[in-house]
């Protein structure tokens, strides 16, 4: 058994579990990595897959296990779920894996003893919502993925355009993990400009239609990798473990994840990705930032496109 802050329980040994798993073990995240899978083969060997790099990097304990493992886990990672399919949305994978999910949960909270829930698999706003009711655990400690990623991938298209090390651009996609997405043009800052600012003092033009690009790219980027590749699990299994660490090492960061608003924003009773502090109690505070009318209309299209899965779904 690891120390307290340590342990990290991963559901579902897919690409994207297998995958978390082993950039958690590169990163040494923690010391004690559990990775959880009715398929207990193929957890099985992806750990001893693992372990037979570790000689090369730092320590960690990490094993197969079963659920009753989530005892003394500070995050609990969901993954597991059916993949989304060339031309599939990822709305459209909610029935088949609501239904998954709500068996995790059912089997999860038998040995559920603390920790943070961060749900991955898709669709992540759905799921999140649903696991927060399920589990009837207070606000915040049921966190989804979110547009993490998305904004990731926001980021990278932003640096390329400037020609700009990603890490001086903070940009963030809003609203659903999914097609309603949207960048926040108004709340996104290269070196503390925003971004017409820079455009401005660097000379670079960014018309209304490079936005729009950049913005169909970003939302069309994960379908782009499935379709040429298959399934996409390197990038969110990167992003994944950089949630765990916020988590894990209560740092408090800024980040645009998934958990249920009770009247943020004019919201209620959904899961949308807004800036959010994320640190050892998971969700610390939604950020309600000054949005303009133009983001708020788009954000509240995106929670109505959201619930209505979520409504469709609350029977399962």
């Amino acid at each position: 058994m690891g120390k307290k802050g340590t342990k990290v329980c991963i559901i579902g040994a897919g690409n994207v579990g297998a995958n978390l798993a082993y950039v958690m073990s590169i990163q040494n995240t923690c010391k004690e990595l559990v990775l959880i899978d009715v398929a207990k083969n193929k957890a099985e060997g992806e750990v001893m897959d693992i372990i037979h790099g570790l000689p090369f990097l730092n320590h960690m304990e990490i094993r197969a296990g079963s659920y009753q493992d989530v005892k003394g886990a500070d995050v609990i990672v969901v993954t597991a779920g059916a993949g989304r399919k060339p031309g599939e949305t990822r709305l459209d994978l909610a029935s088949k894996n609501v239904g998954i999910a709500k068996a995790i949960s059912d089997e999860l909270m038998k040995y559920y003893d603390g920790g943070i829930i961060l749900v991955v698999s898709n669709p992540v706003d759905v799921i999140t919502y649903h696991f927060s009711q399920w589990t009837g655990l207070p606000n915040g400690r049921v966190v989804g993925s979110g547009t993490v990623l998305d904004g990731i991938r926001f980021r990278t298209l932003l640096g390329r355009k400037f020609d700009i090390d990603f890490k001086n651009v903070h940009a963030y996609i809003l609203g659903e993990h999914g097609e309603t997405q949207f960048p926040s043009w108004s709340y996104s800052r290269i070196s503390g400009l925003t971004v017409d600012e820079y455009c401005k003092v660097t000379g670079v033009e960014l018309s209304d239609e490079k936005k729009a690009e950049i913005a169909y790219k970003t939302r069309t980027a994960g379908a782009e990798v499935i379709k040429n590749k298959g399934a996409t699990f390197y990038g969110i299994g990167i992003a994944t473990n950089a949630l765990c660490e916020s988590i894990l090492h209560d740092e408090n960061t800024i980040r645009t994840v998934g958990s249920v608003l009770n009247g943020e924003y004019g919201l209620n009773d959904v899961v949308v990705n807004v800036p959010s502090i994320l640190g050892r109690d998971g969700v610390e505070k939604i950020l309600e930032i000054d949005l303009p009318e133009n983001e708020m209309a788009l954000l509240h299209k995106s929670a109505e496109s959201i619930k209505a899965v979520i409504d469709a779904t609350k029977h399962i």
